[in-house]
């Protein structure tokens, strides 16, 4: 038996000289990736800029951008996750060295004799003094220990990403709330133009009845009218409102008193992005870095799981001093005691507890091999849905403000006619809803042509750059 376990310790040190260790084989989801964009790219198309939402025109925004970036709680919950990950490197990366602790002690005893009547008391004091140093380390013969730091590693990677996939939603979010609130006050603007032009016809409808021209029908359905256009502000005050509130939070503010100072949509510019190639959407994305990362991780988690079921090996050194006396440590009568020994530890019976650990490893790592294959999927389909917006949204754009012209002449046309008898008040109403429902539908499809640059910018990754991507750890 004594044989058996020095040949056992003898082969394990061989073992971890030669740096043998539990290999993984790394999973890679299979994506199929096209060679263009099923929408055609401008000539006139920039590439994705890291401050990206300049391009828009706006100062202010670039103010309120800079703002969320400094006062964010989600930036800087994520900020925080970065060092708790951080901090779980340095403890896995501790595993790799001995560990060493000193412990002391010191005892006393004190024994007294009682004589005869006569005679006085006795005593005697007994002392000790011990001190000792041990040193245990684990010898990775398999890489379990090595195979922990990547995990670590690649979490804390993980994280990282997860932190600059967090800024490029937020600066998203900043964008979109803000164009959002623009759009708002545009609409308002409309509304609130459209009750002056059913007052005006109105008034000219009221003149017309007091005449004997028009009927009291005709007025009563202008008075509806005017109503309407004024219930259809009060929504849109609301809508504004909590738009606001939203904004404030998104910049780390709270909403009381917090306001911005654009009102006009149609003064911003909508830039032309260049997507690139669909191949570069893989490494422009923090999110799909993220996914790789955590594929790593569990590729390591793997490692560790199949070396748990081997033998491990401890060696340990001790070292002391003893005494019989309190101050004979420092007086040199002390005894001194060393001690080396290794333990050999092999799992035999867990009732399947390790076996299946190592099954969960597994499957959760073939797991993530399938999230990691669907956010690459994802990241396609966010690229073509923006591309298709942006392409089309412009030529919708162009097309409604036509039809604003086209309906405002409409209804200056119906009122002129109105006002000379040759058409009825019918005719005005339709040119009223006609023109109102334009106006409203222009300020929302250049809202929605704003959006529609954001998610591209979104789903090109944010001009977040491949650079500042750290290659994932090698599976252990």
């Amino acid at each position: 038996m004594k044989n058996l376990f020095r040949r056992s310790m003898a082969l394990a040190l061989v073992c971890s000289l030669s740096g043998c260790a539990i290999v993984s084989p790394r999973l890679e989801p299979e994506v199929p990736v096209a060679g263009t964009w099923n929408e055609a790219t401008p000539t006139d198309a920039s590439a994705v800029s890291p401050t990206w939402w300049k391009s828009f025109g706006s100062t202010e925004l670039r103010s309120l951008v800079d703002e969320a970036l400094a006062g964010s709680p989600d930036l800087a919950i994520a900020s925080e996750r970065v060092q708790q990950a951080e901090a779980e490197v340095r403890v896995a990366g501790a595993s790799l060295f001995p560990v060493l602790s000193a412990d002391g002690s010191t005892s006393g005893r004190r024994t007294s004799t009682v004589g005869g009547a006569r005679s006085a008391d006795s005593a005697v004091v007994d002392s000790a003094a011990n001190v000792g140093l041990t040193v245990s380390y684990e010898l990775d013969l398999w890489g379990k220990n090595r195979a922990g730091v990547h995990a670590a590693e690649s979490s804390a990677a993980a994280s990282r990403f997860d932190r600059d996939a967090a800024q490029v939603t937020l600066v998203s979010g900043v964008a979109t709330s803000y164009f959002d609130v623009l759009a708002l006050r545009a609409r308002l603007a409309i509304a609130r133009e459209n009750v002056d032009t059913a007052q005006r016809v109105l008034d000219v409808v009221s003149a017309r009845a007091r005449n004997g021209a028009a009927s009291a029908l005709d007025v009563s359905r202008q008075e509806a009218t005017v109503l309407a256009q004024r219930a259809a502000v009060v929504p849109l005050e609301q809508q504004e409102r909590q738009t606001l509130a939203a904004l404030a939070v998104l910049v780390g503010r709270p909403p009381e008193g917090f306001d911005v100072k654009g009102t006009q949509i149609a003064d911003l510019t909508v830039p032309s992005v260049d997507p690139g190639l669909p191949s570069t959407v893989l490494v422009r994305r923090p999110d799909l870095a993220s996914a790789e990362a955590q594929l790593a991780a569990a590729n390591a988690d793997v490692a560790v799981a199949r070396a748990a079921l081997l033998p491990t090996i401890t060696l340990t050194g001790t070292a002391g001093l003893a005494s019989g006396a309190l101050m004979s440590l420092a007086t040199g009568g002390a005894t001194a005691a060393i001690g080396i020994a290794a333990s050999l530890l092999q799992p035999i019976f867990d009732g399947g507890r390790l076996r299946a650990e190592k099954a969960i490893a597994q499957s959760k790592e073939r797991e993530l091999v399938e999230t990691y294959r669907k956010a690459i999927l994802a990241a396609f389909e966010d690229v073509e849905q923006a591309l298709a917006a942006t392409s089309r949204l412009g030529t919708q754009e162009q097309l409604q403000e036509e039809v604003q012209t086209r309906a405002r002449d409409s209804l200056r046309l119906a009122e002129i006619r109105y006002k000379a008898g040759a058409d009825d008040l019918l005719t005005v109403l339709d040119a009223q809803r006609t023109l109102f429902s334009a106006q409203d539908q222009l300020a929302q499809v250049q809202l929605n042509r704003l959006q529609a640059a954001v998610s591209l910018y979104k789903a090109l990754g944010g001009g977040w750059s491949a650079s500042a991507k750290a290659t994932p750890p090698a599976s252990a």
